[in-house]
């Protein structure tokens, strides 16, 4: 799987830090990730849907480590790059594994 897009859609708020969006192979979109500052660092959150139980579950999610690593890698690189453009840096800002959501038997 080649990640051939990643667009970075910076947000100023408390938590969230920007809205991303991919392209795989230049013809599959997913749109909505997010990175978010937690406890522990920067993590890339997966689009999620908010069930009637008042859980969120994501919609599209990598299903190994490697994947999940390789996804996160990029969008990181290209989160670095969009800071920089602004004249800012990740160097003060630690990564941190992403929390587990409930994916489901998809």
């Amino acid at each position: 799987m080649k990640i051939t897009e990643v667009k970075i859609f910076s947000v100023n708020e408390e938590r969230l830090k920007a809205y991303v969006t991919i392209t795989i192979e230049g013809c599959f979109v997913v749109r909505d990730l997010k990175i978010i500052q937690g406890p522990g660092g920067l993590f890339v959150a997966m689009p999620s849907k908010k069930r009637k139980d008042g859980q969120f579950r994501d919609i599209a999610h990598p299903l190994n480590q490697e994947t999940r690593e390789k996804l996160e890698d990029r969008i990181f690189e290209a989160y670095e790059n969009e800071l920089r453009s602004m004249g800012a840096t990740l160097t003060n800002l630690k990564r941190q594994k992403a929390p587990q959501s409930y994916q489901g038997d998809d």
